[in-house]
């Protein structure tokens, strides 16, 4: 089984052969790519697709053919899709699920984030895979015994996962730090060590709890020690709440104790507010950061078609007919 590992791991450097071609020409073209965030989201696409390997091989070893075990993994995928979708614009249940969405665990390193907790969790999510795969596979063994093995692993699966939440540590390798508050409310925000109850009253699908949550939630939670967010739900299914829900669109902040109330979706209203609270000055300011200017490019790629269109699917049919597996293909003579 390893070495099918390592011959799908093989086939997967394989695909990504036209990506980093595509890499290449663009940086020829003058265009810019950040070393460190390129890394980040290459990783992940790694771990991704060493689930989906591992879940792959659990489906082979469940299954007698290769067809249904091919339609099983991709049922699973697909699956992850559906789920990240029904989660747009609905709360509770659907929320929840979204959470075991395999291209959930995407999503940080595609904004830039190295999230350690995520990382863990993709390791134990493949090793425990392929564990379940190891005890599936001998025939003969009796179903008891099977199940016993699989539970086994399930709990240590979880036991591992539910270790690897908690270190928390989350690092945002952009450039202009994009995902992250200023340094010196970094540095304040970390020596608040009470827990800060955020109540947020808006329904899931509210495009404003979507940006509360990219521009502050998310960061508090990466910031702070102990963080508490709770999502109330208006009273029926319009996302704007009943006419005379007098509280909807509030945040109210609760920490040491003591409350406060806003409509504001901007760090810069809430962080004071926060820190009126914790009975703490604002943070003095550090040395101003200069705003990301981007790298607009506009280049002549055509001549790029050449090797993509020709040279590379050329070299591909070369590099498969040179090799023995071709030669075990019964091809029809006319």
């Amino acid at each position: 089984m390893a070495a099918k590992f390592a011959a799908l791991l093989a086939a997967w450097l394989i695909a990504l052969i036209p990506v980093l071609s595509a890499l290449v020409c663009w940086g020829l073209l003058g265009g810019h790519l950040d070393a460190r965030e390129t890394a980040t989201l290459m990783l992940g696409h790694l771990l991704y697709a060493l689930v989906i390997g591992a879940i792959s091989f659990l489906a082979a070893a469940l299954t007698e053919g290769g067809a249904t075990a091919a339609i099983l993994a991709l049922a699973v995928t697909l699956g992850s899709w559906v789920l990240d979708f029904a989660a747009l614009d609905r709360g509770g249940v659907s929320s929840l699920l979204a959470a075991l969405s395999l291209t959930s665990l995407l999503r940080p390193f595609e904004q830039g984030l190295l999230s350690v907790p995520t990382v863990l969790s993709m390791l134990v999510a493949t090793a425990g895979f392929l564990a379940l795969t190891a005890i599936w596979l001998p025939p003969g063994v009796p179903l008891r015994r099977k199940f016993k093995g699989s539970a086994l692993v399930l709990a240590a699966a979880a036991i591992l996962t539910s270790g690897a939440a908690q270190a928390k540590a989350v690092f945002d390798i952009t450039p202009d730090r994009r995902n992250s508050f200023p340094l010196p409310d970094e540095m304040l925000l970390g020596q608040l060590h009470e827990r800060l109850l955020v109540t947020v009253h808006m329904a899931s699908s509210d495009p404003r709890l979507v940006d509360l949550d990219r521009k502050v939630l998310a960061r508090l939670r990466r910031t702070m020690p102990w963080v508490t967010i709770r999502i109330a739900e208006p009273s029926q299914t319009s996302p704007f709440g009943e006419a005379g829900d007098g509280d909807y669109g509030e945040i109210v902040l609760t920490y040491h104790d003591k409350s406060a109330t806003t409509r504001s979706t901007g760090a810069g209203e809430i962080l004071p507010i926060l820190y009126e609270l914790a009975g703490v000055g604002l943070p003095a300011p550090g040395a101003p950061v200069p705003d990301e200017p981007g790298y607009p490019l506009v280049a002549n790629a055509s001549n790029t078609a050449i090797w993509f269109y020709g040279v590379q699917p050329l070299a591909f049919a070369v590099a498969w007919w040179l090799t023995p597996a071709h030669r075990r293909i019964p091809w029809r003579r006319s």
